[in-house]
């Protein structure tokens, strides 16, 4: 039986499908295109017809890691504010510990300096503390305070998930409400007049989430 063509479209899904499933064993620096090229059934060179560069190639594969990411870590909006961060933050610390080492590279590589790890790591973070924005409410999202607060403990939850995923010295859902505890403190020392704190309060606590699971 004669296989079917893959039309341009379908063959660019493949091939960074492909890539998709490699990243989670290697960093995208790592990645051998010549590995990609083979699992795909085509030459190099044909790869390079559907992506200029390796790095065109390389920001494909990251931009559709990061929309994963973003999906995954997606509250549900119909849950209260404390049971959103919670199932966000759940999500996101399931991802690391999944994907310790390629996420590491991906913050190394925008430290390092490489544009176009530099873009899809700001554009995955700005995405990602939108969500938060999210859950505090729009007079909160539009205070300078909070928008600062909420970007720099978003580093602080990058640096201590990639640490705690390396051996686990806690539970997760114990790393959870340290992090959900840390922003609400955080919010009531920078703002609070806003009272936004109190939207984050442990009592709505939830466990571990469905979203956490997903792959």
């Amino acid at each position: 039986m004669t296989r079917r063509r893959l039309t341009a479209a379908e063959r660019r899904r493949q091939l960074v499908g492909i890539g998709l499933t490699m990243l989670v064993e290697r960093p995208i620096h790592e990645l051998s295109l010549d590995d990609v090229a083979a699992e795909a059934g085509i030459s190099r060179g044909l790869l390079f017809h559907y992506f200029p560069t390796k790095d065109a190639f390389y920001v494909a594969v990251l931009e559709s890691a990061a929309r994963r990411l973003v999906r995954q870590t997606a509250p549900d909006p119909d849950l209260p504010p404390a049971q959103q961060l919670r199932q966000s933050l759940d999500a996101f610390l399931a991802f690391v510990e999944r994907r310790r080492e390629p996420y590491l590279a991906l913050i190394r590589g925008a430290a390092g300096g490489a544009e176009h790890v530099v873009r899809v790591h700001d554009d995955t973070r700005a995405a990602l503390t939108d969500q938060v924005h999210a859950v505090l409410g729009p007079d909160a999202a539009g205070d300078a305070r909070v928008r600062l607060i909420v970007s720099g403990w978003f580093g602080l939850v990058e640096d201590t998930a990639l640490t705690w995923a390396k051996d686990r010295p806690l539970p997760r859902a114990d790393l959870l409400e340290l992090l959900a505890g840390s922003l609400a403190a955080l919010l009531r020392t920078a703002a609070p007049d806003l009272a936004v704190d109190a939207l984050l309060d442990p009592q709505d606590r939830i466990g571990t989430s469905p979203a956490a699971n997903t792959t």
